[in-house]
């Protein structure tokens, strides 16, 4: 509980960044089930709810979307006293923070270690001194005043960080120099490392690269380079608006249910999965990556290189050779990959898709075939796990896209409940959620051009149940 006066200048910026009111009542608000399944998942909610709205994150689904599966299968009174949630694709930490406030205990597993940080930093949230990271922000302001004119450490920048075009400009690569430099200089790791997610989900506003979704530059995407910017007051900005939120926080946790208990593993939970014992978990809340080529991680190469996250193409290729599914980039050019298990609708769209543009080699359907047989195999790994660490009558509910691959639509969500009985686990159901999504990651899938495919790409939750 805080203790004291609040002065006036904490009371302004406090106001300036705190949540509005209506993302404060949807942040408490508890969605409820319907016989058709779950509303739309869409993660944009999290743009304007407290803690939430800390880092952008391009894939998931939202705060609310997940208040609403754990009021439907924990609801108030939950399996056991201190029920676990599980979320094998954690991210930034949706679902994990969400089962937190209702005092459940978690489990997540992710291997990019900036989703990690971020996550983590998240769930630390309640213990930070709301004081002390005051003071800290204030000693950022007043040392920002020196930053476009004094010398800055160029041993900061990350030796091994490549892009197309300069990442920064010179004058603002100066100040973030510094502004990474200060950072290295708290003494208080829980706030450096808020600090450390702060500057993340910021630097690529004033970079000379931009979201479209996926990470290019701006003349790419015909925007102008930006050759100057104020970087400590946009980060200063993210700063106030995260005390904001650990104040919120606090207050929220006051007096109420203890906060729920957990870990957040950097680890692949195809292989982690076994940190946690057998029949442990009462409920699974996650989204697996899709079958769209969605690079997780080239799209956070900046902040993996500029937070000291990766070091070297090396450990980047780790990453990318061991992310569920793969990518097509990482597959498209092995010997033809064959399926680890028996499914014969599979089998026939993926020898209709080898023969999609053949002459192509890696480029065309063979190429594309082996990211989807690469795919499917981790799905199957994946649902083994589950099925392992189901607790009797725990649910799984996992948000899945349907895909299109060189203008063949493929049903993922059908595939996945297949696999899941394959694996003894019962399908209450598989709903769509979302009527119609863009996404063009995989070639001629003609969702924006109308050409090729008529297919429509949608969202479901496929829901899972161990008997």
């Amino acid at each position: 509980m805080l203790t004291g006066a609040v002065s006036k200048p904490r009371q302004k910026f406090v106001r300036q960044h705190q949540p509005s009111p209506a993302a404060l009542e949807q942040a408490s608000a508890l969605g409820s089930r319907n016989g058709t399944g779950f509303k739309d998942p869409a993660c944009a909610d999290n743009k304007s709810l407290p803690l939430h709205r800390w880092v952008p994150w391009i894939a998931g689904f939202s705060a609310p979307f997940v208040d609403q599966v754990l009021d439907s299968y924990l609801g108030q009174a939950a399996k056991s006293d201190r029920p676990l949630v599980l979320d094998p694709f954690a991210g930034v930490g949706t679902t994990l923070l969400q089962a937190a406030l209702r005092g459940f205990d978690y489990a997540g597993f992710d291997l990019n270690p900036y989703a990690v940080l971020a996550a983590r930093v998240k769930l630390r949230a309640a213990r930070m001194n709301p004081g002390a990271l005051e003071r800290h922000i204030a000693g950022l302001r007043r040392a920002a005043a020196r930053w476009r004119t004094a010398p800055a450490r160029s041993a900061l920048a990350p030796v091994h960080f490549r892009s197309r075009v300069p990442f920064f400009s010179p004058t603002v690569e100066r100040q973030v120099l510094h502004a990474l430099g200060f950072i290295r200089s708290l003494p208080n790791r829980d706030i450096a490392d808020l600090f450390r997610v702060a500057f993340g989900a910021v630097m690529v506003s004033f970079s000379n690269y931009t979201y479209e979704p996926s990470l290019g530059s701006r003349p790419g995407a015909g925007k102008p380079l930006i050759a100057d910017a104020d970087v400590a007051e946009t980060l200063l900005a993210k700063l106030h608006q995260m005390h904001a939120d650990v104040l919120w926080l606090r207050e929220k946790s006051a007096g109420a249910r203890a906060l729920g208990h957990g870990e957040v593993h950097h680890e692949d939970f195809l292989t982690g999965h076994t940190r946690l014992p057998a029949g442990s978990v009462d409920l699974v809340v996650t989204s697996p990556p899709y079958l769209n080529n969605y690079h997780y991680v080239r799209n956070t190469r900046p902040q993996l290189y500029w937070l000291s996250l990766v070091h070297g193409a090396a450990q980047q290729r780790e990453l990318e050779a061991r992310n569920f599914g793969k990518f097509w980039q990482t597959v498209r050019g092995a010997a033809p990959l064959s399926l680890t298990f028996r499914h014969a609708g599979l089998r026939r769209f993926l020898s209709k898709l080898r023969g999609v543009r053949s002459s192509a080699g890696p480029y065309g359907g063979p190429g594309w075939a082996n990211y989807a047989v690469a795919y499917f195999n981790d799905c199957d790994r994946f649902l083994g796990a589950l099925s392992r660490l189901l607790r009797t009558d725990g649910v799984a509910v996992i948000v899945i896209g349907n895909s299109i691959i060189q203008g063949l639509e493929i049903r993922t969500e059908q595939i996945l409940g297949d696999l899941a009985r394959q694996h003894g686990l019962a399908v209450e159901g598989i709903h769509c959620i979302r009527d119609k999504r863009v996404g063009a990651s995989i070639t001629q899938s003609g969702v924006r051009r109308g050409k090729t495919s008529r297919s429509v790409l949608a969202e479901y939750s496929v829901v899972l149940r161990k008997r």
